[in-house]
């Protein structure tokens, strides 16, 4: 099938991987950090070269570690990456010179299929030059010098990346455009793939959750808390009945209490989840059936709503959860007391480890993506507000009437009205409630976030 081409970047910890990724996406994607290994999962991007269009993959820094190990288990996803990739560059630091590591990942770059092109990074200055020079003995053809951070070198990457490039016919690539800030407001903007993205609390299961959704070991899992530091996006098509649906799935960091996230590349995790988030169009919140709900869920799920995301509930590990039937309406009465601003937030039970209740997961997502994105005619939504009002009229505080005219959807995703009428300011909170939950109870908004604004009509007499 024809497609852009697939370069992958390798190399040990710390030698500007993530930094280049950054530069050829045109956006800091992945977290950049002085630490090393900040790194875990594959992280893909579509990368941008002086008019060259390829797919970009940020892996891992390769590290000689048991494969039973963290480490190990990452060092697996950078080797499956090289040999799905058309090319790979092998970066290594300049500054440093060659390490008896980078030693090492040559060798066996050298028993790879895949074409490499080696990258000496920070090699500017005298310092940079002496590991270019080193570079030669690791058997490769003429290196690039480059530097990531300030953008030398870019050119002869270009001319190294071309004739690999231009062999793929990237018009006939089926690729969604990254969505700019703002887009999620546009109505006239087509749907495209479902945005699902999942969140919850640290070790909840979702990197194990997206690697049975797409049947592979996509993303890095394992009994440690806190693996996931990047927000990765997985495609995935969805076949149900016949059908293929096109899905893009956010796997996120763990979420944990404000007050217990001091480090700073944790913090730039919890900012790259909500980020996640912002872009997501439906979001599920895993929850840990074995530890049940926490403050910690309802403050992430209230986050959710507040950026008038669609939510899904779910409970993970629902193979190994102890009576689960009180778990679950237990889950459900605490969700309807702490979520009192949404009702009807789905929960469902599921489980990422047999694959239980999935199909159920994506059906409902796709169901209240369609609520979400859901415009109710002007003259159906009048008719409702006219009788909603004659129903239950708006009070009068201090004895003058609060007239309310008309209502209007000003825009969808999420479901957003306008009410005009005069003392609307006067309004209170509960009349508002009153109204919102007729519309979800009339016009079908149950479970997603709708936002309810007010206006006063102009009086030609004020003046």
């Amino acid at each position: 099938m024809s497609r852009f081409a697939t370069i992958a970047i390798v190399g040990r910890p710390n030698v500007g991987k993530s930094t280049l990724f950054n530069r050829l996406v045109g956006k800091r994607l992945a977290l950049v950090d002085d630490q090393p290994g900040v790194t875990r999962d594959r992280r893909e991007g579509d990368g941008h070269l002086l008019g060259l269009d390829f797919r970009i993959v940020d892996t891992a820094g390769f590290e000689d570690y048991d494969a039973a190990t963290l480490p190990g288990r990452m060092r697996v996803q950078t080797e499956k990456a090289v040999r799905e990739a058309d090319a790979a560059l092998f970066m290594i630091d300049g500054r440093a010179g060659v390490t008896p590591l980078d030693e090492e990942i040559a060798r066996w770059l050298r028993s790879e299929d895949t074409p490499i092109i080696l990258v000496v990074n920070k090699a500017e200055g005298k310092q940079g030059e002496n590991g270019l020079m080193e570079s030669y003995s690791l058997g490769f053809d003429n290196p690039i010098a480059l530097s990531a951070e300030h953008g030398e070198g870019i050119v002869d990457l270009f001319d190294a990346l071309r004739p690999i490039v231009d062999g793929f016919d990237a018009a006939a690539f089926e690729a969604v455009p990254p969505r700019a800030e703002g887009d999620e407001d546009d109505e006239d903007a087509p749907l495209g793939p479902m945005k699902l993205a999942i969140v919850g609390r640290p070790n909840a299961g979702k990197s194990t959750l997206i690697n049975r959704m797409i049947g592979e070991d996509r993303l890095i899992t394992g009994p440690e808390a806190g693996i996931t530091r990047d927000s990765i996006r997985v495609d995935w098509q969805w076949e149900k009945d016949g059908e293929v649906h096109e899905i893009q799935l956010f796997d996120t960091a763990g979420m944990r209490k404000r007050a217990k996230v001091v480090e700073k590349l944790e913090k730039l995790s919890v900012a790259d989840a909500l980020h996640a988030v912002d872009f997501a169009e439906v979001v599920v919140l895993l929850l840990d059936a074995t530890k049940g709900l926490e403050a910690q869920d309802l403050h992430i799920a209230d986050r959710v709503l507040q950026e008038g995301r669609a939510l899904i509930v779910a409970l993970n590990k629902w193979d190994v959860a102890e009576d689960p039937s009180a778990l679950f309406n237990g889950v459900r009465t605490a969700l309807e007391d702490g979520l009192s601003q949404v009702k009807g937030v789905p929960v469902l039970s599921i489980s990422g480890a047999t694959g239980k209740g999935i199909d159920t997961l994506v059906r409902v997502a796709f169901e209240q993506r369609a609520i979400w994105t859901n415009r109710v005619s002007t003259a159906k939504l009048n008719r409702w507000f006219e009788n909603a009002v004659e129903n239950n009229p708006p009070p009068a505080p201090g004895g003058k009437r609060i007239k309310l005219r008309y209502i209007t959807q000003a825009r969808t995703r999420p479901p957003t009205f306008v009410v005009f009428g005069t003392r609307t300011d006067s309004l209170p909170g509960s009349y508002t409630r009153y109204l919102v939950n007729g519309m979800r109870k009339e016009l079908g908004f149950q479970g997603v976030p709708v936002r309810l604004n007010f206006r006063n009509s102009r009086n030609p007499y004020d003046e």
